[in-house]
């Protein structure tokens, strides 16, 4: 199951799913832990370190979900490795980052969100829609060439029947040339008789 190919449909979903739950589950860190209400009155520092601490644990599992599928789809259309292990490395730092943020941002001061969180956040999406859009290059997989081509199944009737008679032609041929050949021309009337001198002698 975690190990199979998946297409562009199914990475499509499946990482939408992966979305919703990490939201729902992150939501849930910080209910069980301090409250929406909490997290707004309190002060950055110490008093926040559980919540966090359980959203980056969470983050890091779901990290390696969608590292999962996003090999799986890279090994389904032969995409490049770098493209892959960039998307992991960047969903796993942006993963701390935002820890960090709900460890240490200032609900009432907006400027104490970092804006690269952000720009970081837009590099993760354009490696997410490279590894959906990517396809096979033409020939890098024999198992495709195989199926759309189909080079272990039988021939087609045709070929069978025009392979079968071509070596047939060069046989018949000096055959039909041998009857050809003209015989030798015969005398006219009857023929005459064997041996030497006149008829009974």
């Amino acid at each position: 199951m975690f190990t199979s190919n998946i297409g562009r449909l199914r990475f499509f979903l499946y990482s939408l799913g992966l979305a919703i739950a990490e939201t729902v589950v992150i939501v849930a860190c910080i209910v069980s832990t301090i409250g929406f209400e909490g997290l707004i009155n309190s002060g950055p520092g110490p008093s926040r370190q559980g919540m966090a601490g359980a959203v980056l644990i969470a983050s890091f599992i779901f990290v390696a979900l969608r590292g999962n599928i996003a090999s799986r789809r890279v090994r389904d259309a032969n995409g490049r490795r770098w493209i892959l292990w960039a998307y992991i490395a960047l969903s796993a730092v942006y993963a701390l980052l935002q820890a960090g943020v709900l460890l240490v941002v200032k609900f009432d001061d907006p400027e104490s969100i970092p804006g690269g969180l952000n720009l970081l956040g837009l590099s993760i999406f354009g490696l997410w829609c490279t590894i959906l859009w990517a396809k096979p290059v033409a020939g890098s997989n024999i198992d495709e060439l195989t199926d759309v081509f189909d080079f272990d199944g039988p021939l087609p009737a045709s070929s069978r029947t025009a392979r079968t008679a071509a070596p047939a032609a060069p046989r018949a041929a000096p055959a039909t040339s041998a009857a050809r050949v003209p015989s030798a021309p015969q005398p006219f009337g009857r023929p005459r008789p064997a041996g030497f001198g006149k008829r009974g002698i």
